[in-house]
């Protein structure tokens, strides 16, 4: 049975933050110790980001309010809301790049209307509210009531991968079913003003975005990706290095510099089981697999990804375009990639994918896609 991912399609918010300026602004906070401002430029100038997006809107050098919430224009100042005004934004914006990215895959699924949708899956680490972001997705688009729906919840960065993993399982038991999976992150609502080196690298990272995707093995001709293998691993060490925790101020990412150490020293093992799947795979070089999407958690990743495996450059020009254009916006962004992928021009014949996500534990998750109706 083929799982097809019919449409793929991306949203974020109206509010663009330039790199440069941030760096700017966090290396100018009264708190920053001298040895904070140098880790500032060290890690802003080095992230290979020129722009991100954030639903907040005040989170630029023009005044938006009298009474600011995260960020002060006229004094330059970073402000600490808590947890609680931070997530009170998460469910007000949230919903919207939920719903927005969810409509737009729909629309996008040629022959797929609202009531064809028997499932839902939602999928965010960046905010918690219920009646939640799967409801508000079946209300807004008008879905059948009785439509199945599931929230992944505080997984991290690799959670589109369990996401997509259910819904082709759902769509293999039941050849009818039509799954909508959504993923949405808010991560700039808790960038924060630190000396602590791990903060630091989150704020020069960290953004926001929303991708969904329509999946079914329902018979169609259409153009997207196979839905063809997906595995999952814990590296043997890392539990501390990655972690995301709530505090009193925002959530807390741990996001440790030995990261893309672990990952060097770990990939090839995590990716052994995945290719194994796949019989005309074994014996070939990791760059002889077309295209790879990687989830870009940091230029210093990619790096590692890029060395570690022999990989052309042009193979991470995906993962790299996104990260630049749009940051790291923890689970969505893979889901990026995987959509710069897509629209690329042919090359003719059906072509593999083999998909990489990191996260907390440290937790790494593969998949083996194959753009098709080329």
């Amino acid at each position: 049975m083929t799982v097809l991912m019919r449409s793929l399609e991306t949203a974020v918010p109206n509010t663009v933050m330039v790199q440069t300026d941030v760096r700017d602004v966090f290396a100018a906070q009264p708190d920053i110790s001298r040895l904070g401002k140098r880790l500032v430029g060290a890690a802003f100038d080095s992230s290979g980001i020129d722009t991100r997006y954030t639903a907040v809107e005040e989170l630029t050098l023009e005044k938006h309010s009298d009474s600011p919430l995260f960020f002060d224009s006229g004094t330059m100042r970073i402000l600490s809301p808590g947890t609680k005004e931070r997530n009170e934004v998460y469910a007000a914006e949230g919903t919207k790049l939920f719903v927005e990215a969810a409509s737009k895959a729909l629309a996008a699924a040629d022959g797929i209307e609202a009531g064809d949708i028997t499932h839902v899956i939602t999928v965010s680490c960046t905010g918690f509210f219920n009646p939640g972001p799967d409801y508000k997705v079946v209300r807004a688009l008008g879905l059948k009531p009785a439509v199945q729906r599931y929230h992944l919840g505080f997984m991290g960065c690799y959670a589109a991968f369990p996401a997509l993993r259910a819904a082709k399982s759902f769509c293999e038991a039941d050849p009818d079913a039509v799954v909508l999976v959504v993923s949405a992150e808010l991560c700039s609502l808790h960038v924060r003003s630190s000396n602590n080196p791990d903060t630091i690298v989150g704020s020069s990272l960290f953004a926001d975005g929303a991708a969904a995707a329509v999946i079914s093995a329902r018979e169609s001709t259409a153009k997207g990706l196979t839905l063809d293998f997906f595995e999952t691993t814990l590296t043997p060490v890392g539990e501390e290095s990655m972690a995301w925790n709530i505090g009193n101020e925002g959530f807390e990412m741990i996001l440790g510099t030995y990261v893309p150490h672990i990952i060097d020293e770990n990939i090839v093992g995590a990716l052994a089981p995945l290719l194994e799947r796949d019989e005309s795979l074994i014996g070939k070089e990791y760059r002889e697999i077309e295209h790879w999407a990687i989830h870009p958690g940091g230029r210093s990743i990619l790096d590692k990804v890029e060395a570690k495996l022999k990989l052309t450059e042009n193979q991470l020009i995906p993962a790299r375009a996104v990260l630049r254009n749009y940051g790291n916006m923890s689970s969505a962004t893979v889901m990026f990639v995987l959509k710069h992928i897509l629209d690329l021009p042919s090359q003719g014949g059906n072509e593999r994918i083999c998909s990489m996500a990191f996260g907390p534990g440290l937790t790494v998750e593969t998949a083996l896609f194959t753009k098709t109706g080329a």
